[in-house]
């Protein structure tokens, strides 16, 4: 019998964890539907299962191939990326101190300015590149929670998890990874030090562009993960149980897909950074990237699929460029198979800290060549 504790990552998502239907010899987990469950003649619940929007087989199989990668104590999934986020906070109190980036994913960033502030969040905003000044924004007893998104979307700066989770933790903050680029693939914030880690299951995790999820990990089954346990219950912002499956069949081929949008986005960069329509390739990545060792140390799998582009001429430009491309398609999200691009100031609309001439590409898995060709053909002469 092999030993299922010592196998390699690869092998347990290929393999969905191993798990196979004991009451059909099935390989594939059966999707369960069912929102109620049956009492015992005693009137308990001898197989622990109560109610869907709290127990469901389908996602048990997910959440425990995602804590295994993570190598967590536990995981929970939930309806969406956005979900699970702000489930963190909102299981904070009214007066508690957060810090969260300067630069990090837009709508979560809105959210906290806005819902978390009237809810009587204290939220700073802070260069998490720089853990001197996360260092110096920490409020001893007061602080809370400490967000990090890295690589940091859209400009993908990195924060050091390691460094600022023992600063965080010495004033009795909490650390949560946004982690939804690097993925368990490339990084292990819970290793780092972080105490729980976030995914938008929608775009890596699932990798297709056919399922909106969330994820959250932990590293302990504490008193704080207990309360995100029973606010997603009674919140119910639950996944559903299909969803949940294609989910878990898009984790099976979450290596091969990371790992070859890595090496094409780094072919790309590089092919990329001395072109003359373009006054800068953003890509943890390339050598001269102001962060590219601590890249090297934090993610030891690569360096994700994800860069941007500036491209010159400002914004026309930019938008320009992005109506031309045949390959390439036009479209908010990352992480699929198929490649992405888009001009990131236009969505975010005022207020954003993105410089308007900056294109979003999420690399798929196309021939890094192809995509290439078709890029440079849009692209101004410089």
């Amino acid at each position: 019998m092999v030993d299922r504790s010592n196998l390699d990552k690869r092998t347990l998502t290929a393999q969905a964890m191993g798990t196979i239907d004991e009451a059909t010899g099935a390989i594939v987990p059966p999707v369960h539907v069912s929102t109620t469950y049956l009492r015992d003649a005693d009137n308990s619940y001898g197989k622990g299962l109560v109610y869907a929007r709290a127990d469901n087989p389908t996602h048990t199989h997910a959440e425990s191939l995602l804590a295994a990668l993570e190598e967590g104590e536990a995981a929970c999934l939930f309806a969406s990326g956005m979900a699970a986020a702000t489930a963190v906070f909102q299981t904070l109190r009214p007066g508690d101190h957060v810090l969260a980036p300067r630069i990090m994913y837009w709508s979560l960033r809105d959210w906290l300015l806005n819902a978390a502030q009237a809810w009587g969040l204290l939220v700073d905003l802070v260069d998490m590149s720089d853990t001197g000044a996360v260092e110096a924004a920490l409020r001893p007893g007061v602080t809370r929670l400490v967000w990090l998104e890295t690589p940091a979307n859209p400009l993908w700066t990195l924060s050091d998890i390691a460094a600022i989770a023992a600063a965080a933790h010495a004033v009795g903050a909490r650390v949560a990874v946004d982690s939804t680029v690097a993925t368990p693939v490339l990084s292990r914030p819970l290793a780092l030090g972080a105490d729980l880690v976030m995914h938008s299951a929608t775009k890596y995790l699932n990798g297709h562009s056919d399922v909106i999820a969330g994820a959250l990990v932990t590293a302990a089954r504490d008193e704080a993960w207990q309360r995100i346990v029973k606010h997603r219950a009674q919140g119910g912002a639950v996944l559903g149980p299909q969803d949940a499956a294609l989910l878990l069949r898009g984790m099976r081929t979450l290596h091969l897909r990371v790992e070859a949008a890595s090496a094409s986005a780094l072919s790309l960069a590089h092919a990329l950074e001395r072109h003359p329509g373009l006054a800068e390739v953003l890509y943890p990545g390339l050598p001269d990237h102001p962060q590219h060792a601590l890249a090297r140390g934090q993610m030891p799998g690569g360096f994700g699929g994800m860069l941007s582009i500036r491209v010159k001429g400002g914004a026309a430009a930019a938008i320009a460029t992005a109506a031309k491309v045949g390959l390439w398609k036009r479209a908010t999200s990352l992480g699929g198979v198929e490649s992405l691009i888009e001009h990131r100031a236009s969505i975010e609309g005022p207020g954003t800290p993105v410089p308007d001439d900056l294109l979003r590409l999420s690399v798929g898995i196309e021939a890094w060549s192809d995509l290439l060709a078709d890029l440079e053909a849009a692209l101004p002469s410089g």
